[in-house]
């Protein structure tokens, strides 16, 4: 799938998981301003099924009575917020200047490699998924690569193999 036209577009509401579907309207009703809490709304949804796809999106724009093209207006503008599946671990590369100028951008072509993936997909084994990032704020640790949460500073693209391998161990000694 090259282009948005090769992509079938899922809108079936009725295919989501039920049980997360009636968390999600008890948060929704929980809420004093539904359509002003939009973006709580989104993340929650998320939080809930891991992305938000766009059978999602309506159902969320119908459920709080908007148009369903500002519902993906929001989901496509926020990097938060993604519409692919996630791995169970998100490695992502600043791409920031600082960064790119310290060569991030070699070491998300030796991540995209050894983990025979595109930039915003996930791994066939659901364990990683890569993105770019506009900047973390960490100039001074540049190239910086995060996994999940965890910064890792002054990456080379001779070390993000081991980087890498420690959550490959992880998911093989089964945590």
């Amino acid at each position: 799938m090259n282009n948005a036209q090769d992509r079938k577009i899922n809108l079936d509401t009725k295919q989501l998981d039920q049980t997360l579907i009636n968390e999600l309207d008890t948060y929704i009703a929980s809420l004093d301003d539904k359509v002003g809490n939009l973006i709580h709304v989104l993340h929650k949804g998320q939080s809930l099924f891991g992305y938000l796809p766009e059978n999602l999106q309506l159902y969320i724009a119908r459920t709080l009575d908007l148009p369903a093209a500002k519902v993906n207006g929001v989901v496509s503008f926020y990097s938060y917020f993604t519409q692919e599946p996630r791995g169970k671990h998100t490695i992502s590369v600043c791409m920031g200047t600082a960064c790119f100028v310290k060569g991030s951008d070699k070491i998300r072509n030796k991540l995209k490699a050894d983990l025979k993936i595109e930039t915003g997909k996930m791994t066939d084994d659901g364990q990683f998924s890569l993105i770019d990032i506009r900047c973390v704020g960490a100039c001074g640790l540049a190239p910086v690569v995060l996994v999940d949460d965890k910064v890792y500073g002054h990456v080379t693209v001779d070390n993000i193999g081991e980087i890498i391998n420690k959550y490959r161990e992880e998911n093989h000694d089964g945590n």
